[in-house]
């Protein structure tokens, strides 16, 4: 790979002005800025999704095994719906030019999507918070909120989704947060500790039809430690086959893309108009914004934190509520590994619940994503 003239040139920055017409917005509700990936919740669309995040649950994949659970059949994973709404999964609107980073949600489920299911949102700008970071200094936090119904006009769930705008150049050239990374370079691993670290997926738990009853978890248990990794580029893309990605466009699409919204076309080392997103892919434009190589995406990585619960909570469980709040980039070659544990059980009306934290490190004990979750689960009683 050939080197971008990285500090040749510079890109847009967060102007008052900018800020002021973004202001604007908030509260009101957004048309239709660019269709979803997913339209419906498709046997090859939620199994897609699942396999894009390495989750190889039964219940969203296999129709026979799901056609035995109380569900009657395939139903699509709570992180799913990360691929219907391109503003819960990044899109932002604003600040033309100005990098945008995903760095955090907040879920709620009221229902299953379920096979076959048509999936429409409703969605506006909630509000614009303004940071100094170590990354790039001034940062403007966008959140928006997002809600999810069926086709009969059920809500689904709902979700606040934010990013954090930066400037590029503030971030390459000033930014701290990653220059250990920097100095040190790319990890490379033994043939040991690949496959000590393989043994977590050799022992992954897939919970399942073994029913998790309210009265059998303990507050302070841990739940099993969830392993991603090591990241490769291979990986970020398989997640991107799944949930769709925010620019990715071939020859004339990308063409009526990038000129409807100039802002996203960034050229490349060909002089090609080309998108952000490559950041995921190509390590010279990551290390040109900043970031520490190419590395995930956030919503990959919340879903990993809802593929942790669901692991845990089995069939008869329901996901009804997950936060991700992102810390650091996993760039290409870092391993995660996601701890959890019960922090309270407690009833809610005739729902038996639990309240669970997580936490995610990479290989280094480097903090990448908080989380936590609460998980209804099946009583005895």
């Amino acid at each position: 790979m050939s080197s971008s003239p990285v500090g040749q040139r510079s890109f847009p920055k967060i102007t008052e002005q900018g800020l002021d017409d973004l202001r604007r917005r908030i509260g009101v509700k957004i048309g239709q800025t660019a269709e979803p990936w997913c339209y419906e919740a498709t046997r090859d669309n939620i199994r897609h999704y699942a396999h894009g995040i390495g989750d190889d649950n039964p219940l969203w994949c296999d129709p026979e095994y799901a056609a035995k659970t109380k569900h009657g059949g395939i139903v699509a994973l709570p992180s799913f719906l990360y691929s219907t709404s391109r503003i819960v999964s990044g899109y932002v609107g604003g600040l033309p030019g100005v990098h945008a980073m995903w760095s955090g949600s907040d879920w709620t489920w009221h229902k299953y999507a379920k096979r076959n299911d048509t999936i429409s949102t409703e969605s506006y700008l909630k509000d614009c918070i303004e940071h100094e970071t170590r990354f790039a200094g001034k940062a403007i936090q966008q959140i928006y909120h997002v809600d999810f119904f069926n086709q009969t006009g059920d809500k689904l769930a709902e979700a606040d989704t934010w990013c954090f705008r930066t400037e590029r150049d503030h971030a390459r050239e000033k930014g701290t947060k990653y220059k250990s990374v920097h100095e040190k370079g790319h990890v490379t691993y033994s043939d040991e500790q690949i496959q000590e670290a393989y043994k977590l997926y050799a022992h992954e738990e897939v919970r399942g039809a073994n029913t998790r009853y309210w009265e059998d978890v303990t507050e302070g248990e841990a739940l099993p430690v969830l392993f991603k990794g090591p990241m490769t580029v291979t990986g970020f893309i398989a997640y991107a086959q799944g949930w769709g990605g925010l620019y990715i466009r071939a020859n004339k699409l990308a063409w009526q893309l990038i000129d409807a919204h100039p802002g996203v076309g960034i050229k490349n080392r060909f002089g090609i108009p080309d998108v952000p997103e490559r950041v995921h892919w190509e390590e010279d434009f990551a290390l040109e914004v900043g970031a520490p190589g190419a590395y995930d995406y956030g919503p990959e990585r919340s879903s990993w934190l809802m593929h942790q619960l669901t692991n845990w909570m089995g069939d008869d469980g329901f996901l009804r509520k997950a936060e991700c709040k992102i810390r650091r980039h996993n760039p290409e070659g870092d391993m995660i590994f996601i701890k959890a544990k019960v922090v309270r059980k407690y009833k809610e009306g005739n729902r038996h619940l639990v309240e669970i934290s997580q936490e995610a490190h990479n290989q280094n004990d480097e903090l990448s994503v908080l989380g936590s979750g609460i998980v209804e689960l099946p009583s005895r009683g």
